[in-house]
């Protein structure tokens, strides 16, 4: 039997993890994101896109900028930060696997890379 509403979430594998997409819809999206220890994802920024993130589990490295200087902040389990659009930022896995929940406007391919490890830099791809 079908039952409506009910599902599994869409796996998008990235070079430094995955993401587990449960929501995406016209008015917001929901990931569960696993970085793997040592590895980051690129150094970026969102045109549109509004996210907050959430840590369920390790310590979450962020890099942001602010006042025109480059910061580097680490998250623990319970912490949260908010992006706004235009927000330079990193995230990073700095001392092993991080599970963070990310919350959002349905914006996914929003993403201008700075700098990226993988070669990805001035590409949209996953």
């Amino acid at each position: 039997m079908k039952v409506p509403g009910l599902g599994r979430p869409r796996v998008v594998s990235k070079p430094w993890g995955e993401e587990r997409v449960f929501a995406e819809n016209p008015k917001y999206a929901g990931k569960v994101i696993l970085i793997k220890a040592g590895e980051s994802l690129s150094y970026q920024y969102h045109e549109r896109k509004e996210e907050t993130v959430f840590v369920l589990e390790g310590t979450l490295g962020f890099e942001t900028e602010v006042d025109g200087s480059r910061r580097r902040l680490e998250l623990t389990t319970g912490e949260l930060f908010h992006i706004v659009p235009g927000t330079r930022h990193r995230m990073y896995a700095p001392t092993g696997d991080c599970t963070i929940a990310e919350v959002s406007t349905p914006e996914l391919d929003d993403v201008v890379r700075l700098e990226d490890r993988y070669g990805r830099q001035g590409t949209k791809a996953p």
